[in-house]
């Protein structure tokens, strides 16, 4: 009796632990998996994505999202494009132009949500240069990546600011910085909270640097945006609804306790400078994400307007096969209410 006994109690044991088993598999496949391409590697600004996944704010809405670094916005934008990736994080002129030059391709990402309400790009030049101003930035030799953002739009930057004809100096990004501190070029252009701290890190004091952000020199271009694959869209837009309900959440945090998100960005990259990182993404949140276009228009909406305007105004710096479709690139019906994006504060 004894035997038998112990033989039952394992059966129920083992069809105990079967059904716990067969319960968790189920939850899991419930679970959305997402894989998700940054535009850069793991920096302070970073922590928009990589604190959600750290606080279960994906995993709550069923979704078991992965965070990849990235190399460019191009890249990511291509990435997407191939089905590598289901969603990214690009800025939208990159993504206007693949849009622009590949009418034809299948799976086009699509802008479901604006985070950079205003472009980072900006130009940076020493003040011993002798240049005060955008029109001093004329027959000068300007350096950056071939692929920079800021390099990119200079012609919009140009037009609006009456600059003449410059010479353009292509160079890694990890040298961009160093030349203008050499003396090597008399301006660079980069993302404001990437180039100041890397000129910082150089031995350039703020002091020392004239500094245009496009922004504040006509340039009202949107910067970074989530972006989706045309397929995954198509397939599963509730997952994308609840991507961007967790990613809210998720910013909402960042937005009032950026030191403690920076750490989930230390935990994700250890070699990173904590302190450095978050002067990074306070400076990203000042300059790009809080904002008063931001305001007006609501966190991570769009101006239609301002919108069709920047369409018109890539396709002309770019010299894109064709002309730019605003409506598109862009489809905010997957945001969620204006209610639950008032993170913005006062």
């Amino acid at each position: 009796m004894r035997l038998s006994a112990l033989a039952g109690l394992r059966r129920r044991t083992l069809l105990s632990a079967a059904l716990l088993l067969g319960v968790s598999l189920a939850a899991q496949a419930q679970e959305t998996a997402i894989k998700f391409q940054l535009d850069w590697r793991f920096e302070g600004p970073s922590a928009f994505f990589l604190l959600p996944v750290a606080k279960g704010q994906f995993k709550a809405e069923k979704l078991a999202v992965s965070i990849d670094a990235g190399n460019g916005s191009g890249n990511a934008v291509n990435r997407v494009a191939s089905g590598a990736y289901d969603m990214g994080f690009a800025d939208l002129a990159a993504l206007m132009e693949f849009h622009a030059n590949n009418p034809t391709a299948p799976n086009k990402p699509v802008a479901v949500m604006m985070v950079y309400n205003n472009t980072p790009a900006a130009v940076f030049a020493l003040k011993k240069s002798g240049i005060k101003a955008p029109a001093d930035l004329g027959g000068k030799k300007l350096g950056a990546p071939v692929f920079d953002a800021g390099r990119r739009a200079f012609p919009i930057f140009q037009k609006a600011n009456g600059v003449g004809k410059a010479e353009w100096i292509s160079m890694d990004p990890a040298l961009r910085e160093t030349m203008l501190a050499k003396g090597d070029v008399d301006a660079i252009t980069g993302f404001y909270f990437t180039s100041l701290l890397n000129l910082e890190a150089r031995g350039v004091k703020l002091a020392d640097l004239v500094v245009m952000p496009y922004p504040q020199f006509g340039v009202k271009l949107y910067g970074n945006a989530i972006i989706v694959g045309e397929d995954f869209l198509k397939k599963n837009p509730e997952a994308v609804k609840a991507f961007l309900r967790a990613f809210t959440k998720g910013a909402k945090e960042v937005l009032a306790n950026p030191k403690a998100a920076t750490a989930v960005v230390k935990e994700r990259d250890g070699i990173i400078n904590a302190d450095l990182e978050e002067r990074r993404l306070k400076l990203a949140i000042e300059s790009s994400v809080v904002t008063a276009d931001a305001r007006t228009e609501g966190f991570g909406d769009v101006s239609k307007p301002r919108l069709a305007l920047m369409a018109s105004q890539v396709a002309d710096a770019f010299n894109t096969k064709g002309r730019i479709n605003p409506d598109a690139v862009w489809n905010g019906s997957y945001l969620p209410s204006v209610a639950d994006r008032n993170i913005l504060g006062k």
